[in-house]
């Protein structure tokens, strides 16, 4: 009984970040028909506004992000063409993040220094929990195997902190920046207010969420482990 509590425990840990952000984002993805634009218009409004050359505002498959590399704020078509609450509040999150750059605030050194570390760190992990099988295979020793899985784990478990660490940044867009402006500029009534503020909060915790939601590969892993072993 204590086995099962313990176990709904971590995968509502792992689990509810993401179900809460998923569930934000579509109760405030209603199209309202007194919205005077849409996601892309406010993002274009916006980069004009703050007067941030050479940035780009582009439709993109892969999800809401800044790229400060190639200098484009990218949206979904959700978020490009919505005129929803959502739509306004993504959009305002990642011009929020070119507004960061624009001005070469500290804050986006966490990004540049852990975000590629992040990235290099799952990606060894996952090579590692791959690499299971192989070197039981070779070195026909168990614990080799174990030490693999316990190297594999522990750098998944790295790029999670590393994501928390990068979380101010994200903080950061969405309060100190995106609401702000929504809310002194007038692009969203008063009653809207609450609605925007629970989307940029999800908008903030997204990539965490995301490299929470990696754990659970740690499960089929640890079964391939197990199954190596025997």
């Amino acid at each position: 009984m204590l086995f099962l509590l313990a176990l709904l425990l971590v995968l509502s840990l792992i689990l509810g970040p993401q179900l809460w952000i998923r569930w934000v984002m579509r109760k405030h993805d209603t199209p309202v028909a007194s919205m005077p634009g849409t996601g892309g218009e406010l993002a274009q409004h916006l980069i004009d506004r703050f007067e941030i050359h050479g940035v780009t505002v582009e439709p993109t498959p892969q999800g809401d992000h800044y790229d400060p590399a190639n200098r484009a704020v990218r949206l979904s078509d959700e978020v490009f063409h919505g005129r929803s609450v959502t739509a306004v509040a993504v959009a305002a999150h990642e011009v929020g993040h070119a507004i960061q750059y624009h001005r070469q605030e500290a804050i986006t050194r966490l990004r540049q220094r852990y975000l590629p570390l992040a990235t290099t760190i799952q990606r060894l992990a996952v090579t590692l929990l791959f690499a299971i099988p192989l070197v039981v295979a070779i070195f026909r020793v168990p614990h080799a195997a174990l030490l693999t899985a316990v190297i594999g784990v522990a750098a998944m478990l790295v790029a999670v902190l590393i994501q928390l660490v990068i979380l101010p940044l994200e903080w950061d867009a969405s309060f100190n920046k995106a609401m702000p402006i929504l809310i002194k500029g007038n692009y969203l009534p008063p009653e809207q207010h609450d609605a925007a503020r629970q989307v940029l909060k999800a908008a903030a915790l997204t990539y965490v969420a995301a490299a929470l939601m990696d754990m659970l590969r740690l499960g089929r892993w640890l079964a391939i482990l197990k199954g190596s072993i025997r």
